[in-house]
This record gives C-alpha cells, sequence and structure tokens, in this order.
C-alpha cells in the first residue's frame, strides 16, 4: 500500500501526439506501480483538448476543476468540477477543455492501450 498526494506543482508541460494545445500531466498510478491500471490528472489549457482516440479498457474522467467538453461520435457533452463520465472501451471519443477555458480530470483506465484516430 502506499499513498500520493497531487499537487498543482506537480504537473508537468507534455507534448504527447494524442494532444492538441496546452496540456500539463501529472501521473498518479502508473505502469511502475500497477499493470492493471493507470490513474493521471490531466490539465487542459485554455481550450486544449485531445485528438480522437480509443482506448481498449474503459476510462472514466472526473472532472475536478473547470469547465470542458467529452464528445463520443453520437454527442459532446459540456462538463464541470463533480461530474464524472464514463466511456466504454472502444469507443471513439475526445476530451478537453471549453474554448477560453481550463479544464482538469482525473483519468481512471483499467489497463489496455489508447490509440490516436483523428
Amino acid at each position: 500500500m502506499w499513498v500520493k498526494r497531487t499537487s498543482p506543482s506537480q504537473r508537468q508541460r507534455t507534448v504527447d501526439a494524442i494532444f492538441r494545445g496546452e496540456v500539463e500531466r501529472q501521473g498518479i498510478i502508473g505502469s511502475d506501480v500497477s499493470t492493471q491500471l493507470y490513474l493521471g490528472e490531466i490539465t487542459f489549457k485554455d481550450g486544449a483538448a485531445n485528438k480522437w482516440h480509443v482506448h481498449t479498457a474503459d476510462q472514466v474522467l472526473i472532472i475536478t476543476s473547470g469547465e470542458g467538453i467529452v464528445a463520443d461520435e453520437k454527442e459532446e457533452r459540456e462538463v464541470t468540477a463533480g461530474d464524472v463520465a464514463f466511456i466504454p472501451a472502444n469507443t471513439k471519443h475526445w476530451h478537453g477543455a471549453r474554448p477560453g477555458r481550463d479544464m482538469t480530470h482525473i483519468a481512471v483506465i483499467a489497463g489496455g492501450s489508447t490509440r490516436v484516430v483523428d
């Protein structure tokens, strides 16, 4: 068992190919701790978002601050702090901050892989 405290000062800018715009990330649970679970905090600055992508496992997004959008091929939903989004495995989707806003969420993915389908 272990406990990790997250902090905005621990966020690092990322240029991962899945993102567009300014994005900061803070790993919480990664492959160094678990082979079955990923947990990370992602902050999308001023309308930043990720590209259309698919996970081979279910994903949960817990919106912790700001205003954002979670979209799949059928609908686009606005989200704010306190909202929780569930994206089933193999669903083409994207998520990020609303234009002119920031949004932070904690992403939980039960293993698997991710691929950009932009």
